[in-house]
């Protein structure tokens, strides 16, 4: 169905949700038509606005978005009654937005484990003040990383990016991301050696 035909059926029902037909079976019959308008919109929003969503932890794809954003449109139409199209399609975006900004909400309230080396983890709280000393050693070690091998690190173990997604990003060949990773864990382990040895930061 393309864009024209779709906004005069969805009008069509909008103009029947008016009325005095039970609203249920019209909202559920509107929302099929504009699925598809509606599974655009949430996959540009997605991928324009909260891409880090789309990343480990979260992995969120558009059709799982879709799913909720229906949900929550088939409650919002049991009271609001968008006048025309883009009202319709104005509600379903703020709807979308919500839904987002609850799942980054969640997200970024929720303590995360990184795997820093092997047998070496570090729990990373919502708010950095509540990190052990330990965790503040881990921490340095991290930034003191040299530029190129602090990026991949950064990218790969922290904001879980596969090492081809990171090397799209940074513009270089797989291998060389591979490369900077193994040099960065290298530097690592040997500045955090007591560490590993101790057993700290293990899970």
């Amino acid at each position: 169905m393309d864009k024209e035909c779709t906004t005069v059926v969805v009008q069509r029902y909008l103009d029947e949700l008016a009325g005095d037909a039970p609203a249920e079976p019209v909202v559920r019959a509107l929302l099929e038509q504009a699925v598809r308008r509606l599974h655009q919109l949430c996959s540009c929003l997605l991928h324009r606005d909260y891409r880090r969503l789309t990343f480990p932890p979260a992995n969120l794809q558009s059709d799982e978005m879709l799913g909720a954003v229906v949900e929550r449109l088939l409650k919002a139409l049991r009271e609001a009654r968008p006048r025309d199209v883009r009202q319709f399609f104005a509600l379903a975006s703020q709807h979308m937005r919500w839904e987002l900004n609850d799942l980054a909400r969640r997200l970024d309230q929720q303590p995360r484990k990184l795997e820093l080396l092997d047998g070496l983890a570090l729990e990373v709280p919502s708010s950095s003040s509540s990190l052990s000393l330990d965790g503040h050693r881990m921490i340095g070690a991290i930034e003191a990383l040299p530029d190129e091998e602090r990026a991949v690190f950064d990218l790969v173990r922290i904001q879980g990016m596969t090492q081809a997604e990171t090397a799209e990003i940074l513009g270089v060949a797989t291998k060389t991301v591979k490369r900077r990773l193994d040099r960065g864990l290298k530097l690592l382990a040997k500045r955090l050696a007591d560490l590993q040895s101790d057993g700290h930061g293990t899970p």
